[in-house]
C-alpha cells in the first residue's frame, strides 16, 4: 500500500460542499490501497476573519494569544473533514498541531518545526483510518500554541510526509500545477511537468504563492516527492524532482519567473565605514524576526559608506523606527526609505551552463524604460527591483524575450 500525505489548502475546504468533495476523493483513494495522512489549512476566509476580531479588541494583540486564536480555524476544519469520512464509513481520527505532536521553537506566528511524534498517525493508519492533521500549528517545550506563518499547513504536510517517510505528498491548491510564472498576469503562462527542488525553492523564496518556502526546503533536505495539484479538477499536476548535480546542460535556460509586490527599501546613508557596521545595522533588524532580502553596502566615500537592503513591506514601519533609532548611535547622516517597490526574479538551472542571461534580462527592462534600483544573484536565479508601478509589464516583457510562453 502507498503511503500518501494530502494537503488541502483554505479554498479546497471553503465550504461544506468542498469538504465533502474532498471526503469523496479520500475514500475513493483509500479504497484503491492508499494508507492516508491528511493536512487541511483553515476554511478559506476564516483565518482573516479571526485577525479582524482580534484587532477589533486591541491594536497590538498579544502574539501568544493571536497564535491560539488563528489556530482555531484549522481545528475547524480537521473535525468537519473528520466528521465527512466518518459519514462515509472510515474511522477516521482528528488531530491538532498539539496532540500529533509537532514540536516547535518558541516564536509565536513565526514558529520553526523542531521534531514530530509520528506514534499516533502510524499506529491509526495501521488499523485503517484516515488520519487528518491540523496544518499551520504546533506546540513549544512550555505547551503553547504556536503557529507556522502564512502558507505554514504545506510546511507541515512535507515535515509529515518526511516525519512517516511517506511515498509522496501532495499539494491540492486551486491552481493545476506550477507555471511559468502567475497566469493573471501573463494569460500565456505554461504549466510545467516537472521543476527541480532547486528551481521550486528559488520561486517559492522570490514571491511565487503556490508553495511556501519553507515546505520546500523540508522537502529538499529529506528528498519527499513532492506534486502540485488542482482540488478541483483531475491532472498529473507539477511533479518537484531531485536530479543530480551536473544535470543542467539540457534543462531549460530559464524555468519561471516570480515576482513579489510587498517589497519595501531602506537605505541608512553617510555610516563611518569601518569592520561590523553592516552587522552593526542588520543585527537589530535580525532580532526583531525582519527578514532581510536584497542588501547593498556602497563602496566607501571620504570614510562614509551608504547601506541599502529591502524588507517585506509589513515590517517597512518597524525597521524605519529601528533605523532612525540608529542614525545617532551610528554617527550616520539620516535614512531613507521607500515602500512602492516590486521585486521581480527569473530562475533557471539552465542559468549554470549558459552565459548572456542577464544581458537579455537588462536588456528587455531597458527597452521597456524599467530602470533597475537593485540586482541580486545566484547561480541559478536573478532578483532586480524596480518600481512597483512597472511590475507587471516587467514580468510581461521577460516572459516573452525568454520565450517561456512557446
Amino acid at each position: 500500500m502507498s503511503l500518501i500525505v494530502e494537503k488541502f489548502g483554505g479554498t479546497s475546504v471553503g465550504t461544506v460542499e468542498r469538504i465533502n468533495a474532498v471526503a469523496d476523493k479520500l475514500i475513493k483513494k483509500h479504497e484503491a490501497g492508499e494508507k492516508l495522512v491528511v493536512v487541511v489549512s483553515a476554511m478559506s476566509g476564516e483565518t482573516n476573519r479571526l485577525i479582524t476580531l482580534a484587532n477589533e479588541i486591541s491594536d497590538a494583540p498579544p502574539a501568544r494569544e493571536m497564535d491560539v486564536l488563528v489556530s482555531t480555524g484549522e481545528q475547524v476544519t480537521i473535525a468537519l473533514l473528520s466528521m465527512a469520512l466518518q459519514k462515509r464509513g472510515n474511522d477516521a481520527r482528528s488531530y491538532t498541531g498539539g496532540q500529533v505532536t509537532i514540536r516547535t521553537d518558541n516564536v509565536h506566528s513565526k514558529a520553526r518545526i523542531l521534531d514530530i511524534d509520528d506514534d499516533k498517525i502510524i499506529s491509526d493508519l495501521d488499523q485503517g483510518r484516515i488520519v487528518v492533521v491540523a496544518g499551520f500549528q504546533g506546540i513549544d517545550n512550555s505547551g503553547n500554541i504556536t503557529t507556522l506563518g502564512r502558507g505554514g499547513s504545506d510546511t507541515t504536510a512535507v515535515a509529515v510526509a518526511a516525519a512517516i517517510k511517506a511515498d509522496e505528498c501532495r499539494i491540492y491548491t486551486d491552481v493545476d500545477g506550477i507555471y511559468t510564472t502567475d497566469p493573471r498576469v501573463v494569460p500565456e503562462a505554461k504549466r510545467l511537468d516537472t521543476i527541480t527542488a532547486e528551481e521550486m525553492l528559488e520561486l517559492a523564496s522570490l514571491g511565487a504563492k503556490v508553495l511556501q518556502t519553507r515546505s520546500v526546503e523540508f522537502a529538499g533536505k529529506y528528498k519527499v516527492p513532492l506534486r502540485v495539484l488542482s482540488s478541483f479538477e483531475d491532472g498529473v499536476g507539477t511533479l518537484i524532482t531531485y536530479e543530480e548535480e551536473g544535470s543542467s546542460m539540457e534543462a531549460p535556460l530559464i524555468s519561471g519567473i516570480a515576482f513579489q509586490r510587498d517589497e519595501a527599501k531602506l537605505t541608512i546613508r553617510g555610516i563611518p565605514d569601518h569592520p561590523g557596521v553592516a552587522h552593526q545595522v542588520l543585527g537589530p533588524i535580525s532580532d526583531a524576526h525582519i527578514n532581510v532580502d536584497v542588501i547593498i553596502q556602497n563602496a566607501s566615500a571620504k570614510g562614509l559608506t551608504d547601506l541599502t537592503f529591502t524588507v517585506p513591506r509589513a515590517d517597512y514601519q518597524p525597521c524605519m523606527e529601528l533605523l532612525h533609532g540608529m542614525v545617532d548611535t551610528l554617527g550616520a547622516k539620516d535614512v531613507k526609505g521607500d515602500d512602492k517597490i516590486a521585486k521581480v526574479s527569473i530562475v533557471g538551472v539552465g542559468m549554470r551552463s549558459h552565459t548572456g542571461v542577464a544581458n537579455t534580462m537588462f536588456k528587455t527592462l531597458a527597452d521597456n524604460d524599467i530602470n533597475i534600483q537593485m540586482i541580486s544573484t545566484s547561480e541559478i536565479k536573478i532578483s532586480v527591483i524596480v518600481d512597483e508601478s512597472k511590475l507587471e509589464q516587467a514580468v510581461k516583457e521577460l516572459h516573452k524575450a525568454f520565450e517561456l510562453d512557446l
